[in-house]
């Protein structure tokens, strides 16, 4: 039987000698493209920030996975991140939202990274931190609502969280924000950055426009300072739980487009 087909084969082989070279040459006029999404979440969260976009990008083809960062400093989530990022089989799209941005900032300079985007995020340069990048543009209602511990952890009131950091949102979602929200070490935000990937990496940049926990003129900003594309949208600081298909869709760019020469 074998010996019947590869005499087949064999006789067959003009055609099978014009059919290789065309689905080379198809495979190489496809634009090249980033399949695997890592997400990072803010401080007064866990994962579930992205449980909205996991399954449209899902639904897109990528491979996507959330970090679950221990928020107890600067390098310890970076290192978290970098846990992750070594295990995709491939280059990573690096998406950070608000204390996140700080993180994907300092993790994005792994080689495997080909594209930032930064969701109503800090983007701290060099030698700033996240209290750095974001002074400037003063305190919000948000920030104001920040409690801490004796033992310099903090959290958001449930005023906070309810008006302040996703009050763009049904209160039943709101209601799961602030049940998962954690702690988060306070002096992590003043711990300085050694690097900045953006200036290396094609950045990505998602502005809330309702934002009342960071100042929507610092993501404004941080357009510019970033050479970035931009987009607003009409949203809280958890832009990704208000709006996620417009989110998903600039991730989805970002993925197309960051490979792109």
């Amino acid at each position: 039987m074998y010996r019947d087909l590869i005499h087949h084969l064999f006789h067959a082989g003009v055609g099978l000698a014009f059919a290789i070279p065309v689905a080379s040459t198809f495979a190489q006029e496809l634009p090249a493209s980033v399949r695997n999404i890592v997400l990072v979440h803010g401080a007064f969260a866990d994962g579930t920030s992205w449980s909205k976009i996991i399954p449209l990008l899902e639904q897109r083809g990528y491979h996507v996975v959330a970090v679950q960062n221990p928020l107890t400093s600067l390098a310890d989530d970076v290192a978290a991140t970098k846990r992750i990022i070594a295990l995709q089989n491939g280059p990573v799209i690096l998406v950070g939202h608000s204390w996140g941005g700080a993180v994907i900032t300092q993790a994005g300079d792994d080689p495997k990274v080909a594209g930032l985007v930064y969701v109503a995020a800090y983007a701290p340069d060099a030698g700033q931190s996240a209290n750095d990048a974001s002074g400037a543009f003063g305190v919000t209602e948000g920030q104001k609502q920040i409690q801490v511990d004796a033992s310099k952890y903090a959290s958001l009131s449930e005023t906070g969280i309810f008006e302040d950091f996703a009050q763009g949102l049904p209160m039943n979602e709101r209601k799961l924000v602030a049940a998962v929200q954690g702690q988060s070490y306070g002096p992590m935000f003043a711990e300085k950055l050694t690097v900045a990937a953006w200036k290396t990496k094609p950045s990505w940049v998602i502005v809330s426009a309702n934002d009342r926990m960071l100042p929507p003129a610092m993501e404004r900003a941080n357009v510019e300072k970033l050479k970035a594309h931009g987009t607003t949208l009409p949203t809280c600081h958890l832009a990704m739980l208000e709006d996620p298909a417009a989110v998903a869709g600039v991730i989805d760019e970002a993925a197309q487009k960051s490979l792109v020469k």
